[in-house]
Protein backbone atom coordinates (compact mmCIF):
# COMPACT_ATOMS: atom_id res chain seq x y z
CA UNK A 1 0.00 0.00 0.00
CA UNK A 2 1.37 3.50 -0.72
CA UNK A 3 2.03 5.51 1.91
CA UNK A 4 0.33 9.28 1.36
CA UNK A 5 2.39 12.36 0.69
CA UNK A 6 4.10 14.30 3.94
CA UNK A 7 2.97 18.07 3.59
CA UNK A 8 2.89 18.81 7.20
CA UNK A 9 5.88 21.41 8.24
CA UNK A 10 4.69 21.32 12.09
CA UNK A 11 7.97 21.53 13.84
CA UNK A 12 9.95 23.13 11.17
CA UNK A 13 11.24 26.27 11.09
CA UNK A 14 11.15 28.54 8.11
CA UNK A 15 13.10 31.13 6.95
CA UNK A 16 11.49 33.32 4.42
CA UNK A 17 13.50 36.56 2.82
CA UNK A 18 11.43 39.14 0.65
CA UNK A 19 8.30 38.39 2.77
CA UNK A 20 6.96 41.32 3.36
CA UNK A 21 4.95 41.12 0.05
CA UNK A 22 4.12 39.27 -3.20
CA UNK A 23 5.49 35.81 -3.53
CA UNK A 24 7.55 36.04 -0.30
CA UNK A 25 4.24 36.77 1.83
CA UNK A 26 1.89 34.12 0.15
CA UNK A 27 5.03 31.52 0.68
CA UNK A 28 5.17 32.25 4.29
CA UNK A 29 1.68 32.31 4.76
CA UNK A 30 1.34 28.83 3.29
CA UNK A 31 4.22 27.26 5.18
CA UNK A 32 2.83 28.57 8.38
CA UNK A 33 -0.69 27.03 8.02
CA UNK A 34 0.88 24.07 7.03
CA UNK A 35 2.08 24.07 11.16
CA UNK A 36 5.76 25.85 9.91
CA UNK A 37 7.26 29.00 12.10
CA UNK A 38 7.65 31.76 10.16
CA UNK A 39 10.64 34.07 10.30
CA UNK A 40 10.11 37.21 7.81
CA UNK A 41 12.97 39.23 6.57
CA UNK A 42 13.19 41.83 4.13
CA UNK A 43 14.43 45.40 4.49
CA UNK A 44 11.51 47.31 6.36
CA UNK A 45 9.96 46.45 9.90
CA UNK A 46 6.75 47.87 9.62
CA UNK A 47 5.88 46.01 6.48
CA UNK A 48 6.78 42.48 7.66
CA UNK A 49 4.80 43.43 10.97
CA UNK A 50 1.63 43.61 9.28
CA UNK A 51 2.43 40.21 7.76
CA UNK A 52 3.10 38.70 11.27
CA UNK A 53 0.29 39.93 12.68
CA UNK A 54 -1.70 38.61 10.15
CA UNK A 55 -0.47 35.00 10.30
CA UNK A 56 -0.92 35.65 13.80
CA UNK A 57 -4.87 36.34 13.52
CA UNK A 58 -4.70 32.85 11.04
CA UNK A 59 -3.11 30.68 14.25
CA UNK A 60 0.10 30.53 12.64
CA UNK A 61 3.72 31.63 14.42
CA UNK A 62 5.62 33.98 13.16
CA UNK A 63 9.01 36.19 13.82
CA UNK A 64 9.55 39.30 11.85
CA UNK A 65 12.71 40.43 11.67
CA UNK A 66 14.32 43.54 9.26
CA UNK A 67 17.36 42.32 7.59
CA UNK A 68 18.77 43.20 4.38
CA UNK A 69 20.54 40.45 2.12
CA UNK A 70 23.07 42.72 1.06
CA UNK A 71 24.82 42.68 4.34
CA UNK A 72 25.78 39.10 6.50
CA UNK A 73 26.41 40.83 9.15
CA UNK A 74 22.20 42.02 9.27
CA UNK A 75 21.27 38.32 7.88
CA UNK A 76 23.52 36.78 11.15
CA UNK A 77 22.02 39.19 13.22
CA UNK A 78 18.65 38.20 11.79
CA UNK A 79 19.18 34.15 12.04
CA UNK A 80 20.41 34.95 15.36
CA UNK A 81 17.26 35.91 16.65
CA UNK A 82 15.21 33.22 14.85
CA UNK A 83 17.10 30.70 16.44
CA UNK A 84 16.68 32.52 19.95
CA UNK A 85 13.26 32.58 19.53
CA UNK A 86 12.44 29.00 17.73
CA UNK A 87 15.23 26.99 18.29
CA UNK A 88 17.08 26.60 14.72
CA UNK A 89 16.04 27.07 11.15
CA UNK A 90 14.89 23.95 8.71
CA UNK A 91 14.04 25.80 5.83
CA UNK A 92 15.29 28.62 3.85
CA UNK A 93 13.62 30.57 1.01
CA UNK A 94 15.40 32.63 -0.98
CA UNK A 95 13.65 35.25 -2.52
CA UNK A 96 14.75 38.84 -1.97
CA UNK A 97 15.04 40.45 -5.65
CA UNK A 98 15.99 43.74 -6.87
CA UNK A 99 15.82 44.81 -10.65
CA UNK A 100 16.93 48.82 -10.61
CA UNK A 101 17.64 48.73 -14.41
CA UNK A 102 14.57 48.05 -17.36
CA UNK A 103 16.06 48.35 -20.74
CA UNK A 104 18.86 46.89 -23.22
CA UNK A 105 21.42 45.61 -21.63
CA UNK A 106 24.10 47.82 -23.22
CA UNK A 107 22.45 50.79 -21.61
CA UNK A 108 22.84 49.49 -17.87
CA UNK A 109 25.73 50.82 -15.25
CA UNK A 110 27.87 48.83 -13.63
CA UNK A 111 26.06 50.25 -11.08
CA UNK A 112 22.69 48.16 -11.98
CA UNK A 113 25.07 45.15 -12.16
CA UNK A 114 26.64 45.17 -8.63
CA UNK A 115 23.00 45.87 -7.31
CA UNK A 116 21.60 43.47 -9.21
CA UNK A 117 24.07 40.37 -8.41
CA UNK A 118 24.67 41.58 -4.84
CA UNK A 119 20.86 41.26 -3.64
CA UNK A 120 20.32 38.57 -6.88
CA UNK A 121 22.54 35.64 -6.20
CA UNK A 122 25.40 36.82 -3.42
CA UNK A 123 22.64 37.55 -1.29
CA UNK A 124 21.05 33.81 -1.91
CA UNK A 125 24.52 32.95 -0.83
CA UNK A 126 24.88 34.75 1.79
CA UNK A 127 22.14 33.45 3.29
CA UNK A 128 22.28 29.86 2.72
CA UNK A 129 26.48 30.04 3.85
CA UNK A 130 24.56 31.06 7.49
CA UNK A 131 22.11 28.90 7.87
CA UNK A 132 23.40 25.98 6.30
CA UNK A 133 25.60 25.00 9.47
CA UNK A 134 22.02 25.11 11.25
CA UNK A 135 20.35 23.13 9.23
CA UNK A 136 23.25 20.59 9.27
CA UNK A 137 23.10 20.28 13.02
CA UNK A 138 19.04 19.57 12.50
CA UNK A 139 19.61 16.54 10.31
CA UNK A 140 18.89 18.52 7.46
CA UNK A 141 16.97 20.61 5.99
CA UNK A 142 15.02 22.34 2.47
CA UNK A 143 16.60 25.69 0.70
CA UNK A 144 14.16 27.10 -2.10
CA UNK A 145 15.54 29.96 -4.32
CA UNK A 146 13.58 31.69 -6.18
CA UNK A 147 14.17 31.94 -9.53
CA UNK A 148 12.39 33.15 -12.83
CA UNK A 149 12.07 31.99 -16.72
CA UNK A 150 14.03 35.00 -17.36
CA UNK A 151 17.21 32.78 -16.19
CA UNK A 152 16.18 30.07 -18.99
CA UNK A 153 15.38 32.90 -21.32
CA UNK A 154 16.03 36.24 -22.04
CA UNK A 155 13.66 38.32 -20.52
CA UNK A 156 12.20 41.61 -22.60
CA UNK A 157 14.69 44.78 -21.49
CA UNK A 158 15.31 42.99 -18.32
CA UNK A 159 19.24 41.55 -19.47
CA UNK A 160 20.66 42.14 -16.16
CA UNK A 161 17.82 40.65 -14.29
CA UNK A 162 17.98 37.36 -16.68
CA UNK A 163 21.93 36.98 -15.88
CA UNK A 164 21.00 37.41 -12.43
CA UNK A 165 18.50 34.38 -12.46
CA UNK A 166 20.60 32.19 -14.29
CA UNK A 167 23.35 32.67 -11.71
CA UNK A 168 20.36 31.88 -9.33
CA UNK A 169 19.97 28.42 -11.05
CA UNK A 170 23.44 27.46 -11.16
CA UNK A 171 24.12 28.53 -7.43
CA UNK A 172 21.12 25.96 -6.98
CA UNK A 173 22.56 22.98 -8.77
CA UNK A 174 26.15 23.67 -7.00
CA UNK A 175 24.36 23.71 -3.54
CA UNK A 176 22.34 20.72 -4.65
CA UNK A 177 25.63 18.91 -5.01
CA UNK A 178 27.69 19.98 -1.99
CA UNK A 179 24.77 19.74 0.43
CA UNK A 180 23.60 16.37 -0.56
CA UNK A 181 25.86 14.72 2.11
CA UNK A 182 24.26 16.98 5.19
CA UNK A 183 20.65 15.76 3.73
CA UNK A 184 20.03 19.34 2.89
CA UNK A 185 17.44 19.40 -0.38
CA UNK A 186 18.17 22.46 -2.38
CA UNK A 187 15.68 23.69 -5.42
CA UNK A 188 14.73 26.26 -7.73
CA UNK A 189 11.19 27.76 -8.70
CA UNK A 190 11.21 29.85 -12.06
CA UNK A 191 8.47 31.85 -11.69
CA UNK A 192 6.63 33.52 -15.33
CA UNK A 193 4.70 36.95 -14.98
CA UNK A 194 3.47 37.14 -10.85
CA UNK A 195 0.69 39.83 -10.36
CA UNK A 196 3.14 41.67 -7.82
CA UNK A 197 4.29 44.93 -6.98
CA UNK A 198 7.65 44.32 -8.41
CA UNK A 199 6.12 43.53 -12.18
CA UNK A 200 4.11 46.50 -11.81
CA UNK A 201 5.79 47.97 -14.70
CA UNK A 202 4.52 45.35 -16.81
CA UNK A 203 0.53 45.05 -15.61
CA UNK A 204 0.16 48.50 -15.10
CA UNK A 205 1.33 49.45 -18.78
CA UNK A 206 -1.66 48.02 -20.95
CA UNK A 207 0.46 47.74 -24.04
CA UNK A 208 3.38 46.14 -22.14
CA UNK A 209 0.18 43.62 -20.35
CA UNK A 210 -1.41 42.83 -23.23
CA UNK A 211 2.03 41.87 -24.92
CA UNK A 212 3.08 39.63 -21.77
CA UNK A 213 -0.56 38.17 -21.51
CA UNK A 214 -0.54 37.13 -24.94
CA UNK A 215 3.03 35.36 -24.59
CA UNK A 216 1.51 33.07 -21.99
CA UNK A 217 -1.18 30.26 -22.90
CA UNK A 218 -3.70 30.58 -20.26
CA UNK A 219 -3.66 34.30 -21.15
CA UNK A 220 -3.19 35.86 -17.81
CA UNK A 221 -0.67 36.84 -15.01
CA UNK A 222 -0.64 34.36 -11.67
CA UNK A 223 -1.34 35.38 -8.10
CA UNK A 224 1.46 34.99 -5.99
CA UNK A 225 -0.82 32.32 -4.77
CA UNK A 226 -0.77 30.26 -7.10
CA UNK A 227 3.22 29.69 -6.37
CA UNK A 228 2.85 28.20 -3.23
CA UNK A 229 1.71 24.36 -3.77
CA UNK A 230 5.25 24.14 -4.96
CA UNK A 231 6.79 25.90 -2.59
CA UNK A 232 4.83 23.67 0.07
CA UNK A 233 5.76 20.38 -1.70
CA UNK A 234 9.53 21.21 -1.89
CA UNK A 235 9.76 22.65 1.86
CA UNK A 236 8.01 19.60 3.14
CA UNK A 237 9.00 15.79 3.60
CA UNK A 238 7.58 14.78 0.28
CA UNK A 239 10.66 16.06 -1.50
CA UNK A 240 13.06 14.24 0.22
CA UNK A 241 14.69 12.72 -3.15
CA UNK A 242 14.16 15.84 -5.31
CA UNK A 243 17.24 18.52 -4.90
CA UNK A 244 18.91 20.66 -7.60
CA UNK A 245 15.89 20.41 -9.75
CA UNK A 246 13.99 23.83 -11.05
CA UNK A 247 10.37 24.21 -11.29
CA UNK A 248 8.82 26.28 -13.72
CA UNK A 249 5.66 27.56 -13.46
CA UNK A 250 4.81 29.96 -15.96
CA UNK A 251 1.19 29.17 -17.26
CA UNK A 252 2.73 27.58 -20.70
CA UNK A 253 4.71 30.59 -21.41
CA UNK A 254 8.03 28.72 -22.25
CA UNK A 255 6.27 26.16 -24.34
CA UNK A 256 4.07 29.09 -25.63
CA UNK A 257 7.45 30.53 -26.99
CA UNK A 258 8.05 27.34 -28.97
CA UNK A 259 4.83 27.46 -30.49
CA UNK A 260 5.43 31.03 -31.44
CA UNK A 261 8.63 30.12 -33.09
Amino acid sequence: MLSKPDFNLTGKVAFVTGASRGIGQAIAEAYAAAGAKVVLASRKQEALDAVAEKIKANGGQALAVAAHTGSTEAIEQAVQKATETFGGIDIVVNNAATNPHFGPVLTAEESHWQKILDVNVQGYFRVVKVCAPIMKERGGGKVINIASVAGLSPGPMMGVYSVSKAAVLMLTQVLALELAPDNIQVNAIAPGFIKTRFSQAIWGNPQLNEMVTRSIPQRRMAEPEELTGIALYLASPASSFTTGAVFVVDGGQMIGRAIEM
